[in-house]
């Protein structure tokens, strides 16, 4: 059949970078980018997890190249971008995954170091990628940025406050840059998931997320990362060009339901 419409929805052949790759939702998001084609940039801290995820592309046929560094170590985020655009070719598209969570509240005594370290990881360290993949991002008028926030980044859990602000942050990061880089093609989205099943809510017993998921879901259960890396492919698209600023929340219904 003749197709009838003329925007793509395939990333085959762009380079992607991936932060936070080596586990939970940006490992899932890294192996649906190389499911379809795209030449995927791993950055993560975690250099094992990170190696066997890079092999686990590479395995699969895939081109990849992983790059292990604390995203929070100043010079850290440039100094990936430069070697994965060595290995792998200019940046087409970016997606900010990496994080911490930490639990604190105002009057704790370490509150201090938990909001330095979240801010730095959550927040600043999303910045500093844009700002090292920004020429190649805008070479083409083309390029594409996810910033993967919270739902936390929609309301608030007492306890949360470091991890709140910083995905607060994400978002007015997120409309800020959607404004400024229109006017050169590069469009600048958020992805707010709720609960979802990885490595940060594994401590969670599973009868407390059945009973939460109960409570406070439309659809009754936690997520899967791959459901949420679904969501960030179709914010990557060259068909998703009129798509910016947008906040997306993938949640199973939480930010909707009233009881």
């Amino acid at each position: 059949m003749t197709r009838l419409s003329k925007l793509s929805r395939s990333v085959a052949g762009q380079v992607i970078v991936v932060t936070g790759a080596a586990s939970g939702m940006g490992l899932a998001t890294a192996r649906l980018l190389a499911d379809e084609g795209a030449l995927v940039g791993l950055v993560d801290r975690a250099e094992e997890p990170l190696t066997a995820a890079a092999d686990e592309l590479l395995g699969a046929g895939a081109r990849a190249h992983a790059v292990a560094v604390d995203v929070a170590t100043p010079g850290a985020p440039a100094s990936a971008i430069a070697a994965i655009r060595a290995e792998l070719g200019p940046i087409d598209a970016l997606v900010n995954n990496a994080a911490i969570a930490t639990g604190t509240g105002i009057d704790d005594e370490d509150f201090e170091a938990h909001w330095a370290a979240s801010l730095a990881v959550n927040l600043t360290a999303y910045a500093a990628f844009i700002r090292a993949a920004l020429a190649d991002l805008r070479r083409l008028r083309a390029g594409r940025i996810v910033n993967v926030a919270s739902t936390e980044a929609l309301g608030a859990t007492a306890r949360q406050l470091p991890y709140t602000v910083s995905k607060h942050g994400v978002v007015g990061l997120t409309r800020s840059l959607a404004v400024e880089l229109g006017a050169a093609g590069v469009t600048v989205n958020c992805i707010c998931p709720g609960p979802i099943n990885t490595g940060m809510t594994a401590p969670i017993p599973d009868e407390a997320k059945a009973e939460f998921a109960r409570r406070r879901t439309a659809l009754r259960r936690y997520g899967d990362p791959e459901e949420v890396a679904h969501a960030t492919l179709s914010l990557l698209l060259p068909a998703a060009s009129y798509i910016t600023g947008a906040v997306l929340a993938v949640d199973g219904g939480l930010t909707v339901r009233n009881a």
